[in-house]
């Protein structure tokens, strides 16, 4: 039996590893998960039955200084949780996971999917002091390429491939009725520490989008971000876990968000992104322009955003369309839990 630390600071993090756990845990190796308060991960780990450990309950500012504060302590934190569980591997996105293990001189797996140039400062902090980096082949890591693990797929498949993942028609019929189409505006709050100048979808863009949809079909709204009173009729209010089916069933996504829109690919919506990081991160670049399941438009191009958007909504069997391109990206594509899973043993020996 062999202990594997894990850390998580995002929802999308831990929906990547959970699968992974579940069998590592059932090989008979132990594991610890650590987590910082983000959006609503806590309560999924919480609702997978799943021990952790909050290692920050308490959110922080999103200024550089309070960032460099909240990193520096969780570093602390990772060290002492490592202390008492005396890990074998360390696994996890963040810096405070790869300095613990440089400090500790624990082998530690980084994970993530962001080119290297959009996360720069963070990849300065971090990738130093990694053992390896785990990412898909079409991510570019600059001069850390030399530590990449690339396998053939994306983070998001590793539980929304079909063998993982069955939309639930009646998980989904819970929070609304399935008697008309309907939509997703998904509202990322976009104050990450590589968001600095990206903007998305603002309150005049959102109105329109409403107007645009609604004699389609029903329009709700999944929001990081605190909404206007006018908005508030169309919040999405759901358990966490079940976001994923209704994404599944919904006839189009639009969404200022990457991580739910490389979601709905891998589902087979037909997703439009609007914002300014359009372009420049390549798992979306080759989702969007390979394989077709999704669009990206950038601010500057309000226009665009509704040409096409109205360009869906004039087309006949538009997911049925959208389902065969995502068969075809399912085919080039690996297992990617289990491949993970290997690679962890693989350190583990």
């Amino acid at each position: 039996m062999k202990k594997i630390l894990f850390y998580f600071g995002h929802p999308a993090q831990y929906h990547f590893a959970k699968n992974a756990i579940r069998q590592l845990i059932n090989d008979g190796h132990e594991v610890c998960i650590l987590i910082k308060t983000k959006d609503m991960l806590e309560d999924l780990v919480s609702d997978d039955g799943l021990e952790y450990i909050n290692i920050q309950p308490n959110k922080h500012k999103s200024n550089i200084f309070s960032l460099a504060i909240a990193t520096f302590e969780r570093v602390g934190r990772v060290v002492k949780q490592c202390r008492v569980f005396c890990p074998d591997i360390l696994v996890g996105p963040d810096a405070s996971v790869a300095q613990a293990g440089w400090l500790l001189d624990i082998p530690c797996l980084i994970f993530g999917e962001d080119d290297v140039a959009v996360i720069q400062n963070l990849a300065r902090v971090t990738y130093p002091f990694a053992t390896k980096i785990f990412s898909p082949n079409v991510c570019d890591l600059g001069k850390w390429n030399k530590k990449k693990i690339g396998y053939e797929g994306y983070m998001k498949l590793a539980y929304l491939h079909p063998d993982y993942f069955t939309p639930k028609r009646s998980i989904v019929e819970k929070y609304i009725k399935l008697d008309k189409p309907y939509f997703l505006l998904r509202f990322a709050r976009l104050n990450a520490h590589h968001d600095g100048g990206i903007k998305g979808i603002n309150d005049q863009i959102a109105q329109r989008l409403v107007d645009t949809l609604t004699p389609y079909g029903n329009v709700y709204i999944s929001s990081e971000r605190p909404l206007q009173k006018q908005f508030e009729q169309y919040r999405l209010n759901i358990e966490p876990k079940d976001i994923h089916h209704l994404l599944a069933f919904a006839t189009i996504l639009i969404a200022d968000s990457q991580s739910m829109t490389m979601e709905a690919a891998m589902l087979g919506t037909p997703a439009v992104r609007f914002n300014d990081f359009v372009g420049k991160i390549g798992v979306l670049n080759e989702v969007e322009q390979k394989y077709h399941l999704a669009e990206g438009v950038t601010t500057d191009q309000p226009e665009q955003l509704f040409a096409t958007i109205n360009q869906m909504l004039q087309t006949d069997n538009l997911k049925d369309e959208y389902q065969q391109r995502r068969q075809v990206m399912l085919k080039d594509k690996i297992d990617v839990t289990k491949y993970f899973v290997s690679v962890i043993k693989s350190y583990l020996k």
